[in-house]
């Protein structure tokens, strides 16, 4: 029997990896592709796998047995599609499929997923594309995707690092995790738009935490209104500078949380179906030369609380119109004052004084986190502490005000720079509970 539970074990387990197989430039790419079944292993060799038609991928695998297409380790693959008429990479009905560490260039969009769920797209290059670098924006909804550890630059045409979702919930994307990616120079010349990330309306329940977003044309980060079809999306963690537009810019159901901004701002306002509304903006740092915060259409319940906004020459916080009784504010701290609102926030000592190395310059090398007698230590408001902060190190239910939480010892994170966020904790923020409101 023992002899017999072992065999099984062993088959069970060789079903679970299925097929390893390699090819090189020499091969016919997508024969290859088409043979995988569940749990089978593609490995690119090194070299251009060059391409001048649609490159369809139409592959299937389970939640246990995914299909994995990656570099050999080591190696530095290429996909290149050679013209402007065809998309790069389509993936259309497949699941539980994982693309990694291979480079994409040319073509219209870089990667588009179609009618395509749990596909994980992680450590690939998308560049120098002739549109969008990511999109999932064919219709139907987009469930589990998982966007993480990409480096993407140097888009045209729209230009969008990623597109996800459609316009006015004609098609949307839901609980999926968009983390650790590296998006920069979306805002060339004949780049019409340049968003950094755009969830578009409808789509729910998505983190969007850790990225490193810079030199886009719109926001760095846009999310729509989820129009009741789930959760809020998160946006956490993130550092974003040097845009054409806000670097968050929000319609309504969202979570902004331990971000750090560099000369700009964090726009809540009116989009397609939704207007600020059950929105919760906690503890990030702004720093900015215009206006730190503003809020427009108020309809809903919002929460500004224990964010370190720094203005040099605008408001740190302006409440711009609409039922701006319902916004909350509580333990707001920096310079530049209030607009809208008598409450909730305080001036600190300046931004020389608060933090290590704190500038109105907009782009790194700096050092937000604060200094032993800074004004944003526990200061904050202990009802709207977040779990975590931007290193993310656990809050313990300390309310410094901003993005991180204070330690004697200094920053002992991540130094902002223009590469990917390394983390020292390997964490990921699950997705908020679906009766989440702003309070």
């Amino acid at each position: 029997m023992r002899i017999i539970l072992f065999l099984a074990l062993i088959f069970r387990a060789a079903v679970v990896l299925g097929d390893i197989r390699e090819i090189t430039v020499n091969d016919d790419l997508r024969a290859a592709i088409s043979a995988l079944g569940p749990g089978d292993h593609l490995v690119l060799s090194g070299g251009i796998y060059g391409l001048d038609s649609r490159f369809n991928i139409t592959v299937v695998g389970t939640n246990n047995q995914a299909i994995v297409i990656r570099a050999k380790d080591g190696d530095d693959v290429l996909i290149e599609m050679n013209t402007g008429a065809q998309n790069v990479l389509e993936i259309q009905d497949s699941q539980y499929l994982k693309i990694q560490n291979i480079r994409f260039r040319g073509g219209s969009h870089g990667i588009r997923l179609m009618n395509s769920n749990f596909v994980t797209i992680e450590g690939c290059e998308i560049f120098e594309t002739g549109d969008v670098a990511i999109s999932a924006n064919s219709g139907g909804t987009y469930e589990g995707l998982v966007i993480r550890g990409n480096h993407i630059h140097h888009t045209n045409g729209t230009g969008e690092g990623m597109y996800l979702g459609c316009n006015n919930d004609a098609c949307r994307v839901k609980d999926s995790l968009i983390e650790r990616n590296y998006i920069h120079h979306t805002n060339g010349a004949s780049v019409e738009q340049g968003d950094g990330i755009e969830i578009k309306e409808g789509s729910s329940g998505n983190v969007i935490q850790h990225n490193v977003i810079h030199d886009t044309n719109y926001p760095g980060i846009l999310t729509y209104s989820t129009v009741g079809n789930g959760p809020a999306n998160i946006i956490d963690g993130n550092v974003i500078w040097n845009t054409n537009d806000f670097a968050i810019q929000s319609a309504a159901d969202s979570i902004i949380r331990n971000n750090i901004i560099l000369g700009e701002s964090i726009g809540l306002q009116s989009h397609q179906a939704g207007s600020p509304s059950n929105q919760q903006i906690l503890h990030n740092t702004i720093v900015t030369d215009g206006d730190g915060i503003e809020v427009r259409s108020v309809s809903g319940t919002v929460v500004i609380a224990n964010n370190a906004i720094y203005s040099q020459s605008g408001t740190a916080i302006r409440l711009i119109s609409g039922s701006t009784d319902l916004v909350t504010l509580a333990g707001n701290a920096g310079s530049g004052g209030i607009s809208g609102s008598t409450v909730g926030y305080v001036d600190g000592n300046g931004i020389s004084a608060d933090f290590i190395n704190g500038h109105f310059d907009g782009s790194p090398p700096i050092d937000l986190f604060p200094v032993a007698g800074s004004a944003l230590i526990n200061a904050g408001s202990g009802l709207h502490v977040t779990t975590h902060d931007f290193n993310g190190d656990s809050r313990v239910g300390t309310a410094d005000v901003g993005a991180y939480r204070f330690q004697g010892d200094g920053n002992s994170g991540w130094a902002l720079t223009a590469a990917f966020k390394m983390l020292t904790l390997n964490m990921t923020v699950p997705n908020p509970p679906t009766d989440l409101t702003a309070e």
